[in-house]
Order: C-alpha cells, then sequence, then structure tokens
C-alpha cells in the first residue's frame, strides 16, 4: 500500500507545473506569465502605472510640480513603468547597488511596458489629427485608411543617462546603459551614449528647487567620442529629420524630480541644432517617485 502511494505522488509530481525559485522573494513558487524569473505572488503585487493622472511626468498621483510650472520644457513627456514604492525601492537596490545581475533582465522588460504605454500615446494622438473629411469622401476614405497603416510610432534613438567618474568606479556599471541596451535590443531601436557627466551632483531629491536648476547647470555635455559622433550623424542621414522632428528618448533608472532629464534634454536639442535638425525628447524611467 506504502509503495503504491508512493508511486502515485511520483507519478502527480512528473505531471505538475515545475515551480521556480523567484528572483524577487526567493521562494519556489508557480512561475509568472510575463516575467521570467519571478513568480506570479511578486508580478501580481507590481505596482504597474498603466493609466498616468499627470500627463506630462507620468506620476501616477496628483502632481504640484507639473501643474505648478507652466513653462514650456525641453521634455515632451515622461512614462515610467512603476511606482517607486518601499518594495521598488528594495529591489532596485539590489541591483544598483549591491551587483545583483539577475534582476537586470527583469527591470527591462519592466521598462519595455513604459514603452507600450508611451508608444500607444503617440499612435493615438497620431489617429485623432487624421483629417475629419475622411468622413465624406469616399476617395478621401480610402486614402486616409492607407495612411493609418502607416501610423505607427517608434522612437529612432535611446540615450541613457550618464553617471560621472566617481559613481561608475563606486558601482562599476551605468544601469541606465544596462536598461538601455536590454530595451534597444527587445524592441530593435538604436541606442548611443550620446551624452558625458561633465560633473558629479549630489542626490537630488533632496534640494530645493532653485539648487536642482543650479546643481543641473551645465551638468551635461555632448560626448566627446568622435565614434559616438559620427554615429549620431549617420543616423540623422539616414531618417531624413528634415522631413519630422527626431524622436529620441532619454533613459533612466528612476524619475523623481525630473532636473536630471530635462538637463539631459536640453544638452540633446542643442546637438540636434548645431547638427540641422529638430528632435521631439521622451523619457522613460523604470521607476517613478
Amino acid at each position: 500500500m506504502k509503495f503504491s502511494l508512493l508511486r502515485l505522488a511520483n507519478i502527480r509530481s512528473l505531471f505538475a507545473p515545475s515551480l521556480q525559485q523567484c528572483l524577487i522573494c526567493g521562494k519556489h513558487s508557480q512561475p509568472a506569465t510575463e516575467l521570467p524569473g519571478v513568480c506570479a505572488g511578486c508580478e501580481a503585487a507590481i505596482p504597474w502605472i498603466r493609466c498616468p493622472r499627470c500627463s506630462k511626468c507620468g506620476r501616477h498621483v496628483g502632481c504640484s510640480d507639473c501643474t505648478r510650472s507652466s513653462e514650456p520644457g525641453p521634455l515632451v513627456c515622461n512614462r515610467s513603468a512603476v511606482a517607486y514604492t518601499s518594495v521598488m525601492r528594495e529591489i532596485l537596490g539590489r541591483y544598483k547597488y549591491r551587483g545583483d545581475e539577475k534582476l537586470a533582465s527583469i527591470l527591462g522588460l519592466m521598462l519595455d511596458r513604459a514603452y507600450s504605454i508611451l508608444k500607444e500615446e503617440r499612435e493615438q494622438l497620431m489617429h485623432s489629427r487624421l483629417p475629419v473629411q475622411s468622413r465624406f469622401s469616399n476617395n478621401i476614405i480610402f486614402s486616409v485608411r492607407k495612411s493609418e497603416r502607416n501610423l505607427l510610432w517608434q522612437a529612432d534613438l535611446l540615450v541613457p543617462v550618464p553617471v560621472s567618474d566617481s559613481r561608475l568606479v563606486e558601482r562599476g556599471f551605468n544601469q541606465a546603459e544596462r536598461l538601455t541596451e536590454i530595451l534597444s535590443r527587445h524592441r530593435g531601436i538604436p541606442q548611443l551614449p550620446l551624452l558625458i557627466r561633465t560633473h558629479h551632483t549630489g542626490k537630488q531629491s533632496f534640494k530645493t528647487r532653485a539648487e536642482r536648476l543650479a546643481d543641473m547647470k551645465h551638468a551635461f555635455a555632448a560626448s566627446r567620442d568622435s565614434k559616438v559622433l559620427s554615429s549620431f550623424e549617420d543616423l540623422l542621414e539616414s531618417l531624413n529629420p528634415q522631413d519630422r522632428p527626431l524622436q529620441i528618448i532619454i533613459i533612466d533608472d528612476i524619475y523623481t524630480t525630473g532636473s536630471t532629464i530635462r538637463a539631459c534634454a536640453e544638452t540633446i536639442i542643442r546637438l540636434s541644432a548645431s547638427l540641422g535638425c529638430t528632435a521631439e525628447i521622451y523619457s522613460l524611467t523604470w521607476a517613478r517617485s
């Protein structure tokens, strides 16, 4: 009887779904449906930002910064994958400060969610600009439907936020570059380290608005690497940006005050203008505080 029960248990185990060790919680649990290496429980607990409340910075709650300032900025908008909760802070800390490399692919796939939201929003805006007359003329209806097939938005270039030399030595890598590489491979979008950081800046979240603006002034410059600049010029030539603005996305791990990303955007706009083209700058971050 004992032999039969043991044999029956072994047979059942062959057909039972295999459990895996979750890279987030470390438990052996049922795998998630969309995030490889993550259990279903951890995936369900991720605080995704599916419907940003602030259309400018992508924040999931009311945003006093964007509503207070009516000044036009260099950034079209930011979109973030998740809200920066205590659990998300711990995950980022494990990757960013404790070198848990296994989390890189997960964070990159999560960032891809933010790209999907941005892409969908831009395509909806493009469709909304179709001629109103299309509903009245059969010929125009045909031409509009034909053009709708081309209304698919995709970024032309991904640019990571650079870190200072001291940060690079301290961490051994630039987390924004890693996220950019993953998204670039997943979406087939070219990426370039187009920016360099001219001096080290402290944590921006503890500073006043005036201090942040002063701290970030001239904090970034265009890369001095001739290969990088040549690649950028080749990209411009292949896309012919005289027909439309270049679509560039800045990538970082977290959006806190936005001062870093805005400073990067201003630098890219100046570089593009020096080469005779205009650029629309967006940003994607893994988390929004």
